[in-house]
């Protein structure tokens, strides 16, 4: 189809309709001079036009990698999982390993899958697998930056322009693409009775806004929902600062320029512009360098688009809204020169590169260092101690004699898997998980299988972590809870030897993390609700179970804390903290895990149960029995 309808672009060229009657007649000639250039290129190779197609919807719904996030949560297995299990029963080790690196790079939340891979790596010892759904020019961005990190300005620019150079080719065959049959969302084709130019509007708006999403479907890498933000603007901004630093300024310049078309009122490229013009001065008229061709002619055109949209919109129905295509908040992250930069810039040269332009202001303002409201907690490291943002390290949240019998309450109420979908390791083979709520809790208190007293203790503890995360970080809105779970991880006898995992692997609590793209895509199925995280722990004799913060990449550790009685760990849930657990390889690591939200829409529904239990105790201090609540009834 691409083939096709790029070449019957070229052989057949849409001619101008010039007014007075039949002056029409030019331009619909030329429409199906292609239209018929374009049938007697397809049909010999595609074969005729069916008159039975399957249903839009369905075909749109047909995106194995989306839907394989969803299936790996409700379901056995997953698609592309099977996929992979079948060429492993086929013994195509080697394609079974692509195949399950794609559904990876797609869905880095998948334990299993990532399991799976590093095992395959251990036996086969190959290491460079295949992602068969990548898109080159965001391959050839990704591993551009990775070089511009390194400060290989070089072999940043030659992969950036590569880069860019892919993403106008894929450009143009998204534009081709958009060519297709009208969708009828509301009208069956039989009753539908528009006029020649509604029918023609009706079908080329549709056509106008597939072709303006163009912008947003290069910028999103395969299975993801969320386009990488600002996407082609940081292509030159990128180049704009590696040119300087090779010592090109004409091309430091034109990437400036191009770079500001996108966002005319950045000042941090304004004054690179201006100061590359003084390098020039004198060797070259500054006003001779333009901005590139190829970003001026894709700005004129997603302009005009955007225009005839709106119009359409006003005058013709159509429910629109312009998406922000070119986000500034997507901006190129320069933290690690800061060092080296600040001494061997001249203090007028360019600063893009020596701080981190602004992300997007959240909804609330960061603050910590509120008060911990009981005497007996200890402060152990803040943020800046903890090498990152919203952390915070506490020590005493718990006694000793608290810890024992809230590992009492544990033995007596745990079941393995629980929490986890009845998984017993769902995030390694070599631990067993076993969990429970507050309120299974507050149950077995009832009907006397563990004492009331341990049970409404895990109730208190868990409320006492609350507020003190609602305080130290001197919210201004009250901290709902959104799940609260007591887990214990027990290392497997027999499986610990020569381990390579993680109790947990690397993730965020609100966000998909990316590690290939430095992102954090804050998209289902992640509880993107979460706001605030916290782990108090409740026992330090086992061997390993560190808890590690990371940078964005997964690999470079920030911080690393053991476990002990009392201890609390406490962090914003973003992309800003992404966490994980070392391998538990001796004994049981046991702790309180809580998640906190600021939105009362997504308030941990067993919990408002058990606050109601918790009420009608303090109220009137009675036994089940005496308020006619059956035990056995679910609270």
């Amino acid at each position: 189809r691409l083939r096709c309808r790029r070449r019957c672009r070229g052989q057949v060229r849409l001619v101008a309709a010039s007014p007075g009657a039949g002056g029409d007649l030019p331009f619909f000639g030329s429409v199906l001079r292609r239209a018929g250039c374009v049938r007697s290129c397809e049909e010999p190779r595609l074969g005729a036009v069916s008159r039975h197609r399957a249903a839009e919807e369905g075909v749109r719904g047909i995106d194995v990698r989306r839907c394989s996030i969803n299936c790996c949560i409700y379901c056995p297995i997953s698609p592309t999982h099977l996929v992979f299990l079948i060429l492993l029963q086929l013994n195509k080790l080697e394609e079974a390993a692509d195949a399950a690196h794609t559904f990876f790079m797609a869905n880095p939340e998948h334990m299993e899958i990532q399991q799976d891979i590093e095992n395959y790596k251990t036996t086969a010892g190959k290491v460079n697998l295949i992602d068969r759904e990548a898109r080159q020019h965001m391959e050839d961005y990704s591993a551009g930056i990775r070089h511009y990190d390194k400060e290989e300005y070089e072999l940043a620019i030659d992969l950036l322009e590569r880069a860019l150079k892919g993403y106008y080719s894929e450009d143009e065959d998204c534009q081709i693409m958009c060519e297709g049959p009208q969708r009828f969302e509301e009208n069956e084709y039989l009753e539908y009775k528009a006029s020649l130019y509604e029918a023609i509007a009706d079908h080329y708006m549709q056509v106008l806004a597939c072709k303006h999403d163009c912008v947003r479907e290069l910028a999103t890498r395969s299975g993801r929902i969320s386009p990488i933000e600002n996407f082609l603007p940081l292509h030159y901004d990128y180049l704009q600062f590696a040119y300087y630093r090779v010592g090109d300024y004409v091309k430091a310049l034109e990437c400036a320029k191009t770079y500001l078309l996108f966002h005319p009122d950045d000042e941090d490229v304004l004054e690179n512009a201006g100061y590359y013009e003084g390098l020039l001065e004198g060797t070259r008229d500054p006003d001779t360098i333009k901005p590139r061709k190829e970003a001026r002619t894709l700005l004129r055109r997603h302009k005009l688009e955007s225009h005839l949209l709106h119009v359409a919109a006003a005058g013709l129905g159509y429910t629109y809204t312009e998406p922000n295509y070119w986000n500034r908040y997507g901006a190129r992250q320069d933290e690690h020169s800061v060092p080296s930069s600040i001494s061997s810039e001249p203090e007028d040269g360019p600063r893009l590169s020596l701080a981190k332009k602004p992300m997007p202001k959240p909804d609330r303002e960061l603050k910590e260092g509120g008060p911990l409201l009981y005497s007996d907690v200890k402060f152990v490291y803040n943020s800046q101690q903890l090498n990152g943002t919203q952390r915070v390290l506490l020590d005493n949240v718990i006694s000793e004699e608290q810890c024992r019998e809230l590992h009492r309450v544990a033995s007596g109420i745990m079941l393995a898997g629980d929490g986890y979908r009845g998984k017993t390791s769902p995030h390694t083979p070599n631990e067993r998980f076993e969990g429970a709520t507050v309120l299974k809790a507050l149950k077995y208190g009832y009907e006397g299988r563990v004492p009331l007293k341990s049970a409404r203790l895990f109730y208190d503890i868990s409320e006492k972590a609350r507020r003190i995360v609602e305080s130290y970080f001197m919210l201004n809105s009250t901290l709902y809870f959104s799940y609260t779970h007591l887990v214990c991880r027990t290392a497997l006898s027999g499986q610990q030897e020569r381990r390579n995992d993680l109790s947990h692997p690397i993730h965020a609590d609100n966000c998909l993390l990316d590690p290939e793209a430095n992102e954090c895509w804050k998209e289902p199925p992640a509880y993107t609700f979460r706001d605030y995280s916290a782990l108090l722990y409740m026992n330090a004799d086992f061997d390993g179970g560190e808890f590690i913060f990371t940078e964005m990449d997964a690999k470079t550790v920030t911080a690393s804390i053991k476990p002990k009685c009392g201890r609390m760990i406490s962090f914003s849930s973003g992309g800003e903290n992404p966490h994980g657990v070392k391998a538990v390889t001796k004994g049981q690591r046991c702790a309180v895990a809580l998640w906190f939200t600021l939105d009362p829409l997504y308030r941990e529904l067993e919990r408002i149960q058990a606050d109601e239990v918790i009420a009608m105790l303090d109220q009137e201090q009675l036994g089940p029995s005496e308020m006619n609540i059956n035990p056995k009834d679910e609270l």
